[in-house]
């Protein structure tokens, strides 16, 4: 164990209650109130459309229409403008895109079209791909949110809100007098030839969707839906809904998601395609509960009857080291990184253990290398354990788990479900809240975490205050270390991400609430101290459980992290448990100014003298720009900026008309030529009587 870490050790399972010394006002980024999009926008005095979307010369366009997508791989740059926390915070969602969709995203490089990330006034982005070459998206002050971002970027990709489909007024109604003067036009809705449902279901979970209060006048909600359960659902901003993920998938015809590699809950008797090894001891069991506990599953906690199934290893019924494997299927790794992440239950003796191998497959080794990455010892008694595995696996692998029984008595053994694997970077730490309904909206319901250290070496806790009536709040403190004389004071740029855990068996399904929070080495108090100095120098005494005294800084996060009512929906809370996983990384490399590439030739510069009307778009040919017109199956536009409308109708309204104009003159002209040829003929038949009149010859 580092040196540095020993002096944590004991406290590292132990939750901090809160000093009886006074505690400095924490620092809240928000105020104190959680706006959304639509109201950081509306304060700032913008006026545009949908509350966050900006138009173009050429009007509106819908998602429909190929020219509007993106590649899959999306060029992208990260302006000056943005703050640091920002840039974090966008790079991070960028990650829930890969995990959940086949949408990836690179820094440009000289890509005809890209999108540039500012920091502009507010929250916004265009819809679609504009074809214009930088194409702006602003995430501004207050917009640091991982929702926020997802949100504007899938503006970016094609997608109107929500409550704009078509079918809006069969699942919510407006509340027209109480919405701002002048704002009205922000719930119209559009017809299915501007914007396209995909035959998704309209979705009261949509990340896309406006919230109840959106533009109110006053207190009372704007939008109240049809199923009242779902009035505090609309709006929310934690993740992607799964509607919003099929939606998404579909457009972009995704069949799989980038950084995505297994999930299983042991719910399919074929146990995700894992194998028992035929050379250990023992077989892991598929079962639904065991006598000396778990009673019941992870996934489901015994809700749902006839379901709820986990993999069980019975360390009671084997000898001292008898152990029992399971492989997963063939993995095939891309990004050379990955997260294992799983529950684990001990029934047994503490002295049983859980090992984490890989077998590692190449050319040169068939049969697969078995390398021990992680053991799991001193497994606490009683309850499901959240853990993770950093692996770097390179060449295709299996996952092995190996249950190994201990030297102590065993009237139970080692269970195992919810496994997830991807290639993503592990949380750092993880937070495990026990009986966390007994404290929200509790006088005591102030936790501080154990003490825990970053990367860099800085100590840290985690303050949760669930003791407000409808709000839970989280702030970052730094506290005193020791490495304190070792590090750089005021702390620069290290980005702490908090996230409270939505424990859905499936990765991919979560909607877990995350908030980050940046420390700027230039930020001072009212007193005029550095806000990230030594906490040694301008923190407060406190004390540990134990009596050890330590110092702690103000803390810095927001007091509206999630309300109550959001923490006791999905699987925040299980078996009264939560979870809050944390990663402190510094990002100062996000500083710099990266070299931007020559562009190659842009559309943007030759398009900017020609607007294309009706839906056209602008593209460049020998180095003329020209509109390229829509059309369908029997309409399309033309003309230099597709100002002309034809249609098969008009096709063939006109073709008829000319077939009978033809017809017309030409029997106008064999009228003409039969009168002309008639009287030409009787003029000279009269003369050719005249000439033979006989004469009178009496």
């Amino acid at each position: 164990m580092d040196l540095w870490s020993q002096s944590w050790f004991l406290f590292f399972n132990t939750l901090l209650v809160i000093s009886a010394l006074p505690t400095p006002e924490n620092f809240d980024v928000d105020g104190g109130i959680d706006q959304d999009i639509f109201d950081i926008n509306e304060d700032l005095g913008l006026d545009l459309f949908e509350g966050d979307i900006k138009l173009g010369a050429q009007e509106r366009n819908s998602i429909i229409g190929e020219q509007y997508r993106w590649p899959h791989t999306i060029p992208y740059v990260l302006e000056d403008s943005l703050e640091m926390n920002a840039k974090g915070v966008i790079l991070n969602a960028f990650e829930r895109y890969r995990l959940k969709t086949c949408i990836d995203f690179k820094p440009w490089t000289g890509e005809p079209n890209y999108i540039s990330v500012i920091k502009g006034s507010g929250c916004w982005s265009s819809v679609g791909n504009r074809q214009a070459g930088r194409q702006e998206l602003s995430i501004g002050a207050n917009c640091d949110r991982i929702a926020t971002v997802q949100h504007e970027f899938l503006h970016a990709l094609g997608f109107w809100h929500e409550q704009s489909r078509s079918d809006r007024d069969d699942y919510v109604s407006i509340i027209w007098d109480r919405i701002l003067s002048g704002r009205q036009h922000n719930f119209n809705t559009y017809s299915d030839q501007v914007s396209d449902s995909l035959n998704v279901p309209y979705d009261y979970t949509s990340v896309m969707h406006y919230s109840k209060t959106a533009f109110q006048n006053g207190t009372e909600p704007t939008i109240v839906t049809r199923i009242s359960d779902f009035e505090d659902v609309i709006g929310q901003r934690m993740d992607f809904s799964d509607s919003d993920l099929l939606k998404l998938n579909r457009l972009y015809n995704c069949s799989s998601s980038l950084s995505f590699m297994d999930s299983c809950n042991f719910e399919l008797e074929n146990v995700c395609g894992m194998i028992q090894s035929s050379g250990d001891s023992a077989d892991w069991q598929r079962v639904s509960q065991v006598p000396r506990g778990p009673d019941s599953d992870h996934s489901y906690m015994g809700q749902c009857e006839g379901s709820g199934f986990f993999m069980y290893f019975d360390s009671s019924s084997v000898n001292v080291g008898a152990t029992a494997v399971l492989e997963s299927r063939m993995l095939y790794p891309k990004r050379g990184f990955q997260c294992l992440q799983f529950y684990l239950y001990n029934s047994g003796s503490e002295s049983d253990q859980l090992n984490i191998y890989t077998r590692e497959y190449s050319t040169d080794n068939v049969n697969g290398s078995l390398t021990l990455v992680e053991e799991i010892k001193d497994i606490p008694i009683g309850s499901w354990q959240l853990h993770h595995v950093t692996l770097e696996m390179t060449n295709k692998f299996r996952v092995v788990f190996e249950g190994r029984k201990g030297s102590g008595a065993s009237l139970g053994g080692l269970s195992i479900d919810d496994i997830n694997l991807s290639e993503t970077r592990c949380p750092h730490h993880v937070w495990h809240i026990r009986n966390i309904t007994q404290l929200i909206g509790s006088p005591n319901g102030t936790l501080y975490s154990p003490p825990f250290y970053s990367s860099e070496g800085y100590a840290f806790q985690i303050q949760l205050t669930l003791s407000h009536l409808t709000n839970a709040g989280i702030y970052f403190h730094l506290i005193s270390g020791a490495n304190d004389d070792q590090l750089q004071w005021p702390c620069p740029w290290q980005q702490a991400t908090m996230t409270l855990l939505d424990q859905n068996p499936d990765i991919r399904q979560r909607m877990s609430n995350q908030r980050s929070i940046t420390t700027d080495p230039f930020m001072t108090t009212d007193n005029g101290n550095y806000f990230w100095d030594s906490p040694s120098k301008v923190g407060e005494v406190a004390f540990f459980p134990n009596g050890t005294q330590f110092r702690r800084s103000r803390g810095y996060g927001t007091s509206a992290f999630i309300t109550h009512e959001r923490l006791n929906s999905r699987d925040f809370i299980k078996g009264n448990d939560v979870y809050i996983l944390l990663t402190v990384e510094d990002i100062s490399h996000l500083n710099s100014t990266p070299t931007q590439p020559t562009p190659t030739p842009s559309i943007k510069d030759l398009c900017l003298e020609l607007t294309c009307e009706n839906d056209g778009v602008c593209a460049v040919r020998d180095d003329k720009a020209e509109c390229r017109c829509p059309s369908g199956d029997d309409w399309w536009y033309i003309g230099e900026r597709c100002e002309k409308r034809g249609s098969t109708r008009d096709t063939i309204i006109i073709a008829v008309s000319s077939t009978v104009a033809v017809f017309a003159v030409m029997l106008a002209i064999t009228l003409v030529s039969v009168y002309c040829t008639r009287r030409k003929y009787l003029k000279r038949t009269s003369s050719n009587t005249a000439n033979t009149t006989p004469k009178n010859v009496s």
